[in-house]
This record gives C-alpha cells, structure tokens and sequence, in this order.
C-alpha cells in the first residue's frame, strides 16, 4: 500500500490530490485540497508571472507540504506538475527555483500537449465514452482533445482560459455586449483554424475545470438534486444556454451570489464558460457531459499502471461526487 500526492500547480488554483493505491491497481482518494491563487493574473503581454502570484502559490504550497507530513508514516510518493501560467512564463526560472526552495523537488512544467494527453486518461479511465470530444478549460489556457473508439487521435492546447480572456476582453462588473462580442470573435478563429475540430460535429462534449463544472452544480441547486454526483452529469445545449445566459443579465455581485457558483469565480465565469459554450455551437453539439477527473487523476492513472504493472481500478463514480470547492 501506497500513498500519492499529485499537486497541480494551475493558472487559477493550486490543487492536491492524496490517494493510496494496492498492487492490484485499485485505489481510494484519502483528501483533496484546493486553493484559488490566480497565479496568472496580471502576467499581460510579456507574461510575467508577478510577485504577489508567486507569493500566493508559495504560501498555498506551504500548507499542502504540512498536509502531507500526516502521510509519512507511509510510503509517500509526491508528484507535481505546472500548466498554462508557469509554462508561458517569461520568468518561469524563478517560479521552479521557488517551488523547490519551498517543496524540497523539482517541479514538471508540463506541455500543452502532455496536459491533453493527461485529461484523456483521467476521463478515459472513468467515464463510459467511445466518440467524444474534451475540453478542459483552465486559467490560462483551453485543451480539446478528439476521442474515436477511445481513442485520443487529435489533441491541442489553446493559450486561452478563464483568467486570461476575462482580463482581455470583459469587464469585472456588468458585462457589455461589445466586450463579450470580442471575446467570441477571438474564440471562433482559433477555433476556426484547427483543421480536425470540423471531424466532432454533433459529438458530446466533455466538460472539465472548475469553470465548466460551475454549470453542473448551478443546475444541480436549482433543480434541487444534490445528491447526484457532479462526474457524469449531463446537460443538453438548451440548459447549457439557459444557465449561461442568466449568469450574463448578472453583475458582479449577482453572479457572486447565485447558487452553485463559488464566489470566488463570480468575476470569471463569463469569461471561464465562454470556450464551451462557443465550442458546443462551433461542433453544433447537443450535450455536455461533466467530469470530476481530468489531469490531477491522469497523472495519478499512470504512475500506478507504472508502479503495479495492473490497469486502474476506479472507485464508484460516487466517490468522486465531492469536489474540492464543496469542501467546508
């Protein structure tokens, strides 16, 4: 028996994922534990990581490695990977000599492209899909990925996510129609210019990161089904655009307080839910399925096939129910 860390060191929150794994490749998640930093905030054009970003992800780290001494009475096995923000950073030397001043080992900045593949092994182990296309929309940045017979046979990495299209283009307040119009333009050629995204047309969409799953836990309070698990969750375009556009007639404050969405996102969620919403009209899908495991459980998926020689054997899709912004 095992215990593992995977820490993922994202453009809008620092999470941590604590499991312990058995030789036959079954596991059970023991904690999870997440932060909202905003590490790429204000990085603008030269994308430079600022001072009180890494200041904040320096003090999260911190409280992550005091988690993780209650494990060392096990094996413990830490693995930490960066995405979007730390990968585009002009300072991204100074961020990795940080992070290993504070954790004691080094930390993996991982591609575009290796961030993909990740996502597709943390949803291809545990969600009954054959055609479908992924999307994992981040901070910083947006990764799609085509899945045929389950298989990943496109992927790519968009440099654009909740944080950095809601500082671009949209106000923090009342979003104007001129703003998210922008926005949209922006989105649709980048979406315009890969080539295969044509091959999805009407394939459901797999919906992961905090953004995206805002959705699943709005309609989740509203039509008061609680105990229905968040992997899993289904959402035709209809609601998707429903729900969408109240959040829209919102201003700051209102979006920050409607059910199901974390204040703490309240000023990027227009801008966080965007690349789905636009993607489910480019590919004319008709339904967005969610997902709990992405990156952090892919990471987790290969180092045990790694270690134990077996496949993964995931838990009940109602074990993964509790996300770490339902924790108290």
């Amino acid at each position: 028996m095992t215990v593992i860390a995977v820490i993922d060191l994202g453009s809008n929150s620092v999470r941590m994922t604590v499991s312990r794994y058995h030789r036959d490749g079954s596991y059970e998640v023991l904690a999870r534990f997440q932060e909202m930093v905003r590490l790429s905030e204000g990085m603008g054009p030269n994308k430079v990581l600022q001072p009180e970003a890494i200041s904040r992800a320096m003090i999260v780290l911190n409280k992550f490695k005091q988690a993780l001494s209650a494990y060392q009475v096990n094996k413990l096995e830490v693995y930490a990977v960066a995405t979007a923000a730390v990968r585009q950073a002009s300072n991204q030397g100074e961020f990795l000599a940080a992070f290993k001043e504070t954790m004691g080992f080094d930390l993996r900045v991982l591609a575009g492209e290796e961030e993909a593949h990740f996502d597709y092994v943390g949803v291809i182990n545990t969600l009954p899909i054959n055609d479908a296309l992924i999307l994992d929309t981040g901070g910083a940045s947006s990764e799609i990925i085509l899945v045929r017979n389950q298989q990943a046979v496109h992927a790519v990495s968009l440099p654009v996510g909740a944080v950095n299209i809601s500082e671009t283009y949209l106000g923090t307040d009342k979003i104007l129609a001129s703003e998210l119009f922008e926005a949209i333009v922006a989105l649709r050629q980048l979406f315009g210019d890969i080539a295969w995204l044509h091959e999805s047309k009407n394939m459901p969409v797999i919906a992961l990161g905090g953004s995206n799953r805002t959705l699943a836990k709005i309609s989740r309070k509203k039509e008061k089904i609680q105990d229905m698990a968040v992997h899993g969750y289904h959402l035709n375009i209809q609601e998707v655009a429903s729900i969408y556009g109240n959040i829209l007639k919102k201003d700051l404050d209102g979006r920050k307080k409607m059910p199901g969405l974390a204040k703490e996102r309240g000023d990027i969620i227009v801008g966080g839910l965007l690349p789905l919403v636009e993607l489910l009209l480019f590919t004319e899908g008709q339904q967005v399925i969610f997902s709990q495991s992405g990156l952090r459980e892919g990471v987790l998926f290969e180092q045990i096939s790694s270690n134990t020689g077996h496949d993964v054997v995931s838990p009940e899709p109602a074990a993964m129910t509790m996300d770490a912004e339902d924790l108290p």
